[in-house]
């Protein structure tokens, strides 16, 4: 039998993996993203599968649902949310939902959810009884999964539908949400300067160091959670070309749309800081400690710089990564903080984060006339940024995200003779 589909959501990339994954399953789609449209079709047309967003600009998701229960009663509604609760599942199956997905979710979850909605629409029928009450009665009720989702998922998740929806998306959204990425990653490293500028003489090295990190993982935070495009943890969309979803010149493309956004955002916040004068913090100190943390970062060798790149990149990717595994904020805040509070205290090099500190010590110098107490302040030129600092960096983070994280859970989980071997050749997702 064929089912016909109608999907509303503001996200086009939802639209399009939906409309992929259930036109494979042999179902009619019709898409749309806007909720008003989507009520003016339910009107017309008699669906038998409803997926329809939680948050969308103009109409509640709730008061929608809510509408297609009393517009098209037989039509069985799948309702989805980037923002998962016991209580937003309760209210969403009184409003007339038949089940509940979080976002992101992997082509299986969602495909289950639907067919657990067409079974108790079924089921609701045949006992001819309120919808609430069939759903209290069926053998499991559809409150979101709140566990946290194993390695093999999120691999999968990274590979069909993240990587492919960061290339789709349009090179307009990609741009602006670069931007402020880069000026996120710039908000990390300017606190992170502010609150250790003068905290090395009273606790000592170690403790600055980690104070540090912890203050810039702020920048992460806010790229993941408020949503932004970092280049760094682009470098994930590798699983992407190596499962053969995405091209590898269309993944190139995106990764210099979205470097080029970075640095333009950076350098946003580097002359909101300079004009701000901010920098004149403690007579000056904070100017002062702004360009040694240029001086210095130029001042490392090639080597020294590419291979501090990888460490950290293979954190920050992991960050993403663990990110992507909890299924509520604060999960996310924790899986953030501790790859990102580690990689700035071990001393490793971030290219976004580079963006920001060496222009910032550059318009400090030049403009200022704040001298590097620590290092020559005559290397604080835009060549020597470039080719100091920020290519090898770059270099390192690309080997360390793509490499080290990207490819390697895609080997472990993704490569076609795990999938063929099934159970028997994927190792477990389990702790040793």
């Amino acid at each position: 039998m064929a089912y016909s589909m109608l999907i509303i959501d503001d996200e086009e990339i939802v639209l399009n993996s939906c409309r992929k994954i259930f036109s494979v399953e042999g179902f009619h789609v019709v898409i749309t993203p806007v909720p008003e449209e989507g009520l003016r079709l339910v009107a017309l047309t008699t669906f038998d599968v409803i997926l329809c967003d939680w948050k969308m600009p103009g109409l509640d998701g709730m008061d929608v649902v809510e509408e297609i229960n009393r517009l098209s009663p037989e039509s069985a509604v799948v309702m989805i949310s980037g923002h998962p609760t016991v209580g937003r599942a309760t209210e969403a199956m009184k409003r007339g939902a038949m089940d509940y997905v979080s976002k992101p979710f992997t082509p299986q979850e969602i495909t289950e959810a639907v067919q657990r909605a067409l079974q108790r629409k079924v089921l609701e029928e045949r006992q001819a009884m309120g919808r609430f009450e069939t759903l209290l009665r069926s053998v499991q009720f559809p409150a979101p999964d709140l566990e946290d989702k194993p390695p093999k998922t999120i691999a999968e998740t990274v590979a069909s539908t993240i990587g492919v929806g960061k290339v789709t998306a349009s090179w307009v959204t990609v741009c602006v949400l670069g931007i402020l990425a880069g000026s996120y990653i710039g908000f990390g490293a300017l606190l992170s300067t502010s609150v250790t500028f003068d905290l090395s003489a009273r606790a000592g090295i170690g403790l600055t160091k980690i104070a540090a990190g912890s203050a810039f993982s702020l920048g992460l935070m806010l790229v993941v959670i408020a949503g932004a495009e970092l280049f760094t943890g682009n470098n994930l969309m590798i699983s992407s070309v190596m499962s053969r979803e995405i091209a590898f010149g269309k993944m190139l493309k995106r990764w210099i749309l979205v470097y080029s956004a970075n640095f333009i955002g950076s350098i946003i916040l580097v002359l909101i800081f300079y004009f701000s004068g901010l920098w004149k913090s403690g007579n000056g100190a904070l100017g002062a400690a702004a360009v040694d943390i240029a001086a210095r970062k130029i001042g490392l060798g090639f080597s020294e710089a590419f291979f501090r790149g990888v460490g950290c990149n293979w954190l920050v990717c992991l960050a993403v990564w663990m990110a992507l595994a909890a299924r509520q904020t604060i999960g996310k805040i924790f899986a953030i903080f501790f790859p990102i509070m580690g990689f700035v205290a071990i001393g490793f090099e971030h290219c976004v984060a580079n963006m920001y500190f060496i222009p910032a010590g550059i318009f400090l110098n030049n403009w200022a006339g704040i001298a590097s107490a620590g290092a020559n302040p005559e290397t604080l030129t835009w060549l020597g940024f470039v080719w100091k600092n920020l290519l090898p960096v770059t270099l390192g983070n690309v080997a360390g995200g793509a490499v080290f994280v990207g490819m390697s859970y895609w080997g472990a989980y993704l490569r076609p003779s795990t999938r063929a071997g099934g159970a028997t050749n994927a190792p477990s997702s389990a702790p040793n």
